[in-house]
C-alpha cells in the first residue's frame, strides 16, 4: 500500500482549521494562574524520574523580516543588543540549572530563532560555555544537538565554530528558490548561499542537515514549486519539512506587508502539495506526518518504526522521555506533568531576570484525563494507529468505555474511509494520512470550547 492516498474531495471537505499538536493541551489552554512555584514544584518531581533533560533556547534576534513569518523575533540590525539578552539567557540557564539533578544528561538541545546565528562566534561558544558549566552535557558527539540557520547568516568559519562548540545537527530555511517569491516575502536567499552552508556542514561532519519550504506564499506555481523542489532532491538532504503557509494577518503583523492577490489559489495550492507528496516519496523519503520527510535510514524513520516517536514544541522528536526546558523569551518548557512558558518581550524577560526569577508568566498542570488523551493523540499522529487493547493497559482504562463518544465521532471518518477500526485497533489510511490533525482532533476535550480561528488550517 502507498504512504499516501491523495482524496481531493475529502481533503476539502476536512480541511478546517485546527491545532498542530506539538503538545495538549495546546497552548492556548495555558493560563496566569499557573506560577513559578508551580514550575519548581514540577521539576522537583520529576527528579525523580531520573529522565535525561532536553533545552531549548530562543534566539530571537534577526537581521530583516520574513513576511510570511510568525515567530516571535526582535529585527534589529544592531549586532550589540544581544549581549545584554545573553548575559540574562546566562543567568536564566545557572536559575533553571539548580532545579534540576546534575546527573540528568542532556539528549538533546536545540537553538532556534529568530535567527541564532544572528549572534558572533564568540557569544556562541560562550553560550555553549555557560551551558556546559551548568548542565550535564554529552561530550562524545552522541547527544542530539541541533540549531537553526540562516544561510544568509553563516560562513564555512561559522559553521566549524558551531561544529567545534558541540553541535552535530543543523536545519536550514529555504522556503523557495524562485527569485520573484523570494522578492514577494522579503527572503532573498541566493542557491549559492544555500549550498555554501551545506557543503559547509557536511565537510564538518554535522551527522544531520534538515531543510525547510513553505507551499502557499504569493507567486508559487505548481511549475515554479517543482523546479525548487528538483534542486531540493539534488541537496539531498537528510530530512525535509514542507510547511503549509498560514496566512494570518491580524495575528501577525508582518503577514500584512504580503499582497493577497499574489497567494495561490486552494486549488492551486492543494495541487502543490500533491505534487510534493508524489515527489518526494518517488525520489525515497518516507512520510513520516504532518508536513515531515525523512530518508529511510534517517532518526526520525527508524523512530518511527521502532515505535519511538514523538512531537514537541520543535516537531518531530526521537526522545519522548525527556523533560524540556525552554530558555529565552517565549520559550516553552514541558516539566513533569506542566507546561510553562517564558515572557515574550525583552523588557519584561529582563524585569524577571533581573530580579532573580524565573521568565514564566504562564502554564497549565496536565491532570490525568489530559495525560490519557495526550497518549492517544501521540500514538495517532506519530504512527498512525492505536491499539486499544494495549492503550487500555497502559492506561488503566477500558478503552471503548473511556472514549465511547469518541468512538462514535469516529465512525463519520471510518465510514469516509480515513481510518480503519477493527480487531480492536485504530488505523489510519492511506487516505486518512494527511488529515491526521482532522483525526486528532477528535481527542481534544478542549476542541468544542474554543474557535478554531486560533489555529492555521489542516491542508
Amino acid at each position: 500500500m502507498s504512504q499516501i492516498i491523495f482524496d481531493t474531495d475529502l481533503i476539502k471537505r476536512y480541511d478546517k482549521s485546527g491545532p498542530r499538536y506539538t503538545s495538549y493541551p495546546t497552548a492556548v489552554q495555558f493560563n496566569t494562574d499557573y506560577t513559578e512555584d508551580d514550575y519548581r514544584r514540577h521539576a522537583e518531581i520529576s527528579n525523580q524520574s531520573g529522565q535525561a533533560l532536553s533545552l531549548y533556547f530562543h534566539l530571537p534576534f534577526c537581521d530583516t523580516i520574513c513576511y510570511y513569518c510568525g515567530c516571535n523575533k526582535v529585527i534589529t540590525k544592531d549586532r550589540s543588543k544581544a549581549e545584554p539578552y545573553l548575559q540574562r539567557v546566562h543567568k536564566e540557564i545557572a536559575m533553571q540549572a539548580v532545579l534540576f539533578d546534575s546527573s540528568r544528561k542532556v539528549d538533546q538541545l536545540h537553538w532556534g530563532g529568530g535567527t541564532p546565528t544572528f549572534i558572533s562566534h564568540d557569544q556562541m561558544r560562550q553560550l555553549m560555555d555557560v551551558t556546559r558549566q551548568h548542565f550535564n552535557l554529552h561530550d562524545d558527539d552522541t547527544g542530539e544537538y541541533s540549531i537553526e540557520i540562516d544561510p544568509r547568516e553563516v560562513t564555512r568559519e561559522s559553521i566549524k565554530v558551531l561544529r567545534q562548540i558541540g553541535f552535530n545537527r543543523m536545519s536550514l530555511g529555504i522556503q523557495d528558490f524562485n527569485p520573484q517569491v523570494q522578492k514577494a516575502v522579503n527572503r532573498i536567499q541566493s542557491e549559492a548561499q544555500t549550498m555554501a552552508a551545506i557543503d559547509g556542514a557536511r565537510e564538518e561532519g554535522f551527522k544531520s542537515i534538515s531543510v525547510d519550504l513553505i507551499y502557499g506564499l504569493p507567486l508559487q506555481t505548481e511549475t515554479s514549486f517543482m523546479e525548487t523542489l528538483e534542486k531540493i532532491i539534488h541537496i539531498s538532504p537528510d530530512r525535509i519539512s514542507v510547511f503549509n503557509y498560514a496566512h494570518l494577518p491580524e495575528m501577525f503583523k508582518p503577514q500584512r506587508r504580503i499582497n493577497e492577490v499574489d497567494l495561490p489559489l486552494p486549488s492551486v495550492k492543494l495541487a502543490i502539495l500533491k505534487d510534493t507528496i508524489e515527489y518526494l516519496t518517488d525520489a525515497g523519503y518516507v512520510y513520516i506526518g504532518m508536513d515531515h520527510f525523512a530518508k529511510p535510514d534517517d532518526e526520525l524513520s527508524i523512530a518511527q518504526q521502532n515505535g519511538q516517536l514523538y512531537r514537541n514544541f520543535q516537531g518531530y522528536a526521537t526522545h519522548a522521555d525527556c523533560d524540556l526546558i525552554g530558555l529565552g523569551i517565549s520559550s516553552i518548557g514541558t516539566v513533569g506533568n506542566s507546561f510553562a512558558q517564558n515572557v515574550k518581550t525583552l523588557d519584561e524577560y529582563a524585569e524577571k531576570i533581573d530580579a532573580g526569577k524565573l521568565a514564566i508568566f504562564r502554564g497549565v498542570e496536565i491532570d490525568e484525563d489530559d495525560i490519557i488523551r495526550r497518549h492517544a493523540i501521540m500514538q495517532l499522529i506519530c504512527h498512525f494507529k492505536l491499539d486499544m487493547d494495549k492503550f487500555s493497559a497502559d492506561n488503566k482504562i477500558e478503552f471503548k468505555h473511556y472514549f465511547a463518544d469518541e468512538l462514535k465521532r469516529l465512525q463519520v471518518m471510518e465510514d469516509d474511509g480515513l481510518i480503519e477500526i477493527q480487531n480492536n485497533m485504530i488505523s489510519v489510511t492511506s487516505k486518512g494520512r494527511l488529515l491526521i490533525r482532522n483525526i486528532c482532533m477528535v481527542f481534544d476535550r478542549y476542541i468544542q470550547q474554543q474557535s478554531n480561528t486560533r489555529f492555521s488550517k489542516a491542508i
